[in-house]
């Protein structure tokens, strides 16, 4: 793989990243809005936003690493 493929394959995965981060950003924001219905499923979705801002920052790293 030539390095403007590897830089369009990060790239591509930071977009996915990005939209799935900014989903469950939403979520947890529409979750705190709703307190305390629905409080149990705080750890569950902050979880997730965790993973999700940890993978992103990661790719974004990677793109870095590699030129982009």
């Amino acid at each position: 793989m030539t390095e403007v493929e590897a830089i369009d394959v990060i790239k591509a995965e930071i977009k996915k990243l990005n939209g799935q981060a900014t989903q469950l950003k939403m979520d947890l924001h529409d979750l705190s809005e709703d307190l305390p219905i629905g409080w149990e499923k705080i750890p569950e979705i902050a979880e997730k936003t965790f993973k999700a801002y940890e993978q992103l920052t990661d790719a974004r790293k990677r793109l870095a690493g590699v030129g982009g």
